[in-house]
């Protein structure tokens, strides 16, 4: 899917613009700074920063095997962000499942918040938890090794 690659692109475009500006101006450095601002804001909204993705199903089937939890996320959103980095490299113990490329995923997510998809929600023993504390989730990984 393309549409998680657009938030990325228009910020990489907006830095270019605006680093073009201050080269104009004669601020190279100014330019730089910005372009590398801009790459930074693209490359936090971009999915590179968030584990790989498996499908609802296969999360579920290693969820069942392993007993971690499951996360559903999207690009851009704030929240899932703030989750993951939160976690650190915790978070490559957790089954993501993006639920803007997986369509059973997003239906676990709309079942789980009547309708809506909010994200992260995070499942547990079979259990949703929207937008729960990043310490808790810890908590839960930590209770599942």
């Amino acid at each position: 899917m393309m549409r998680v690659w657009i938030s990325p692109a228009v910020l990489m475009l907006c830095g270019l613009v605006v680093a073009a500006g201050q080269l104009f101006r004669g601020n190279p450095a100014a330019a730089v700074a910005l372009l590398l601002l801009f790459v930074l804001l693209a490359a936090v909204t971009s999915p590179l920063v968030f584990p790989r993705s498996v499908g609802a199903r296969e999360a579920e089937r290693r969820s069942a095997a392993d007993g971690r939890p499951i996360v559903f996320w999207r690009p851009g959103c704030t929240y899932c962000l703030r989750l993951r980095i939160r976690l650190g490299s915790r978070a490559r113990q957790l089954h993501w499942v993006n639920i803007w490329r997986d369509p059973a995923g997003a239906a676990v997510v709309r079942s789980a918040n009547d309708g809506n998809e909010t994200v992260p929600t995070v499942l547990v023993a079979g259990t949703p938890h929207v937008n729960p504390d990043p310490a808790w989730v810890r908590g839960q990984l930590a209770s599942s090794a």
